[in-house]
Order: structure tokens, then C-alpha cells, then sequence
């Protein structure tokens, strides 16, 4: 099998040009292309018909395949699928590292909430991966609010929490893709944040926002990262939560299926009900959330017909699935029919 090359997406390539109601594809010298096995490669990139400026790799072994301008002006890029492979395992492998750092992450969370009363940036940015850890927020950048006036956690506005009784909160707000989110939390940790924050009447309509001297600053999605990275002394952020959740949904989801699933059809249609239910939760579509969100050692295990328990607590739940990547004997995953 022929390795793969770093592709130089600056240099010539296959361009594509409209042609009647389809399109047809030219090589760097202009001459187009009519031979059936680079036509057929081009084909099963599966190219929107919406990009603009392609420009595809003449090279089959180029790490990347495909690059184009979509419809809101933003490059996009297609990776070969075997470097696409490579780095998701080399993605999931992280996660577990993120796992384990996570009760450190959250002592440091929780530290950082009770230890003062004021709305500094340890305590605001504390509060914020709090939420990151139980709302399956995405982190939100500020070009993408501007620019689509869709919403993540360091974007939100005011406007988005409603408090509710008690240590309620609501958060209300368009997300990506257009859908509207809607996450009620129970946190009376974070409430003691978030009040106040809502109610500020000084700074700007961002949600999230911490005091220097008399001045407040808005919390960025760097400042999060950043925070995550210094609690848990590795190189993770905010999409690790991501990562992990969707993963852990995904295991407990399969833990609560059918357990007679004795058939390749219940087995797919069960693998298929909880990846939907976890790109509910993450606002994905199944596609996405099952390609680039669920660990795919958890659907690996429930077709080998090991699952975690499916009577644990959100944290025994998480070593459970811990366990069950590792591949590791645990009282906590059970064997299905």
C-alpha cells in the first residue's frame, strides 16, 4: 500500500469548471481530464456542487484531497480517508488521557467556585467549564456569532439564561446549523455565577465575563482553553469535553438497549437509535456525531456484546468506559446476549 504524501494545496491541481448542468475537471495544464480512474476518484470525494475555487490533488496519495470556498466564503477541506482514519485514532487515544485528567480538572472546577464570592476570572472561567462538562455546549468563537448569529458558551448573550427557581438555569439560543438549544441545568454553583453575570448592568451583552479592577472583560474561548489546559497539565480543550461526552452517551445509550440483540439487524438498528440520541444531545448530525464524536471502540465492544452496566452513576459510568476501551476487566461491563 503506497504511503501518503503531505499535499501543497498552493500548488497546480485538478480544477473544476461548470459544464452544462454538471461540472468537468481539467488537469494543471489545462487539458480536461478523461480518464475513467482519476474521474472516478474525483466522483467518490463527493465535492458540494456549492463549493466554489476547487481544487483538487493530482496526487491520490495526497493527504489532502480536496479544498473549496462553501457558500458562507469559508475554505473547506477533504482529507484522504486513511489519514482521516489516522488521526482519529490518534484523536480517541488523547481522549483517554483527557478521561483520566478530569477528576483533577474538576477538583480544580470546584475549588475555584467555592473559594472566593467575587466574579473573577478563576471563578467565571471555572463556572465556564463547569457548564462545558455538563451542558454539552460547544465553546463558540466570536467569527462564527458575528458572522452566522449562531451561539456556544463564549458567546452567549444575556439574553440566551433565563434563571429559573431555585439553582435552575435555562439557556435559550440559536445554535449552528440554525436549530434552536435549549439546556436546563440544576447548579447551584453555577447559578451563583451566572445571576449576577445576567444582571450586570456594566460591559457588554456577552453572558460570560469576569472583573478586573472596575472594568469587565469578556471570557473568550482562548481564556477556557486556556484554563483547561493549566488545571489538567495537559494538551487538551474544550472539544475533549465534546469528545468524552458524546462517547460516554453513546456507551450508556447501548447499555440500556435491547440486551437480547442476538441479530446483526437489532444490533445495527440499536447502534443506530443511540448515536441518534447522541447527536440530539450535541446538536450533530448522526453522520458527524458517529465519524468524528463517538469513540469507535464502544460500538466495536457492543457488537462483541460487552456494554457498561446500565444502572451506574454519571461517574462510575465514566470509568466504566473507561474500562471498556482499555479493554479491561471490570465488574461494571456486563456480557449481552
Amino acid at each position: 500500500m503506497a504511503r501518503l504524501r503531505r499535499s501543497d494545496c498552493s500548488a497546480p491541481g485538478i480544477r473544476r469548471m461548470k459544464k452544462g448542468r454538471g461540472f468537468a475537471f481539467y488537469d494543471e495544464n489545462g487539458e480536461k481530464i478523461g480518464d475513467k480512474e482519476t474521474i472516478e476518484r474525483v466522483r467518490e470525494l463527493v465535492i458540494p456542487p456549492a463549493w466554489k475555487e476547487v481544487w483538487v490533488c493530482s496526487d491520490p496519495f495526497g493527504h489532502i484531497q480536496v479544498t473549496g470556498i462553501d457558500a458562507a466564503g469559508r475554505k473547506q477541506y477533504r482529507y484522504h480517508q486513511r489519514w482521516r482514519e489516522r488521526e482519529d485514532r490518534k484523536k480517541f487515544d488523547a481522549m483517554l488521557d483527557f478521561a483520566e485528567a478530569l477528576p483533577k480538572l474538576r477538583k480544580r472546577v470546584e475549588r475555584d467556585l467555592e473559594d472566593s464570592d467575587e466574579l473573577d476570572r478563576a471563578r467565571v472561567l471555572a463556572c465556564a467549564v463547569r457548564l462545558l462538562d455538563r451542558g454539552f455546549f460547544r465553546i463558540g468563537t466570536e467569527e462564527y456569532a458575528e458572522t452566522n448569529e449562531s451561539y456556544g458558551l463564549a458567546t452567549m448573550l444575556k439574553e440566551h439564561a433565563t434563571l429559573g427557581e431555585g439553582p435552575e438555569i435555562v439557556f435559550d439560543y440559536p445554535a449552528k446549523s440554525g436549530r434552536q438549544m435549549v439546556r436546563a441545568l440544576l447548579d447551584p454553583e453555577v447559578r451563583a455565577v451566572v445571576e449576577p453575570l445576567k444582571r450586570r448592568r456594566g460591559g457588554s451583552p456577552e453572558l460570560l465575563a469576569y472583573r478586573v479592577g472596575r472594568r469587565w472583560r469578556d471570557v473568550k474561548s482562548g481564556d477556557i482553553n486556556a484554563y483547561v489546559k493549566e488545571a489538567t497539565g495537559g494538551d487538551f480543550s474544550a472539544k475533549d469535553f465534546r469528545t468524552w461526552n458524546a462517547t460516554v452517551l453513546a456507551a450508556r445509550a447501548l447499555s440500556v438497549s435491547d440486551k437480547a440483540h442476538g441479530s446483526k439487524t437489532q444490533r445495527k438498528r440499536a447502534i443506530a437509535r443511540a448515536v441518534k440520541e447522541v447527536a440530539y444531545y450535541l446538536n450533530n448530525t448522526p453522520a458527524v456525531c458517529r465519524a468524528s464524536y463517538i469513540d469507535p471502540r464502544v460500538i466495536d465492544r457492543f457488537e462483541d456484546g460487552i456494554v457498561i452496566a446500565s444502572d451506574l452513576e454519571p461517574e462510575q459510568a465514566e470509568v466504566a468506559v473507561l474500562d471498556l476501551l482499555r479493554e479491561q476487566d471490570s465488574p461494571a461491563l456486563e456480557k449481552v446476549a
